[in-house]
């Protein structure tokens, strides 16, 4: 494979402050193409990619939702995690402003403002996950230990299949 440059983004420059070892992996994007196009494109298993949500409750409160590229979040049962009336999805210019990041290349890792994370607890049985590196088309292989120690997450069970 020809050397491709890696995009120095704010979560690269974190991961790497942080000394987490990831393995960088580009892809040719798809606009809403998701997690399928990433399994695709780069071979692996949809469940193993990890999707970065950013979500609201009803009080317009931000957060994000760590989630398995195959399955989807129960705003329900995040909610009654949370103790809130509702959660929802913020719209695409609310979490790039939070963010940093435009939607389809939000990474957890290097937000323009530090929002509470939460991650489906499953994700810690990978030996290595692929979740947003910071730019569309490209996501970094990290250890769910280093990305549990550098997000400190709270764990939550929320997930359900994908339609």
């Amino acid at each position: 494979m020809a050397k491709e440059k890696i995009p120095v983004t704010p979560a690269v420059r974190v991961l790497r402050a942080e000394k987490v070892e990831f393995t960088p992996h580009l892809y040719a994007y798809e606009d809403k193409g998701g997690t399928a196009v990433c399994a695709r494109e780069l071979g692996f298993p949809e469940h193993a990619i990890i999707k970065t949500l950013v979500m609201e409750d009803d009080q317009g409160t931000p957060l994000i939702i760590l989630m398995h590229g195959d399955q989807q979040v129960s705003t329900r049962e995040l909610a009654r995690f949370l103790a809130v009336k509702s959660v929802q999805p913020c719209s695409a210019d609310k979490a790039s402003r939070l963010t940093g990041y435009l939607v389809g290349g939000t990474s957890p890792f290097g937000t323009k403002r530090v929002l509470p994370v939460y991650m489906e607890e499953t994700i810690l049985d990978f030996p290595q996950i692929y979740i947003n590196g910071g730019k569309r088309g490209f996501l970094v292989g990290v250890s769910p230990k280093d990305a549990e120690r550098v997000l400190k997450p709270v764990f939550v069970h929320v997930a359900t299949q994908a339609d």
